[in-house]
């Protein structure tokens, strides 16, 4: 087992006035010796650093085919190539929209780095 990171390009969906075609960039997490149920989700931060989600792999899969969550994270598909991540949180919510090809790419890099290995 190891752990994966992988780096993301992603538009937050707001109305402020930013540039709709700027991209953010994601840092994507898993560390199945730490929590092989959880992935890890970095947003840049306003202040210090990134922010960092953790929640269910599993919610990240069921929402990438229908809408799948409550409460803190919400996930679901945005069209035929495209994801939303919503989070909550006391500051308010960040809508975050993926290619739905690039979690895939990290969901199954998490299934291989916790698959036997065979010998």
């Amino acid at each position: 087992m190891y752990a994966v990171e992988q780096y993301a390009r992603a538009h937050i969906v707001t109305d402020a006035d930013i540039p709709e075609d700027e991209a953010i960039p994601v840092v994507l997490r898993y560390d199945p010796e730490a929590d092989p149920r959880s992935v890890r989700v970095g947003l840049p931060g306003t202040h210090h650093g990134m922010h960092e989600w953790t929640f269910s792999r599993s919610l990240l899969e069921q929402g990438l085919r229908a809408p799948a969550g409550s409460g803190e994270v919400r996930v679901w598909p945005c069209g035929r190539v495209q994801a939303v991540v919503e989070f909550h949180s006391a500051q308010g919510v960040s809508v975050v929209q993926f290619e739905t090809k690039a979690l895939l790419r990290f969901l199954r890099r998490t299934y291989m780095a916790t698959a036997p290995v065979s010998r």
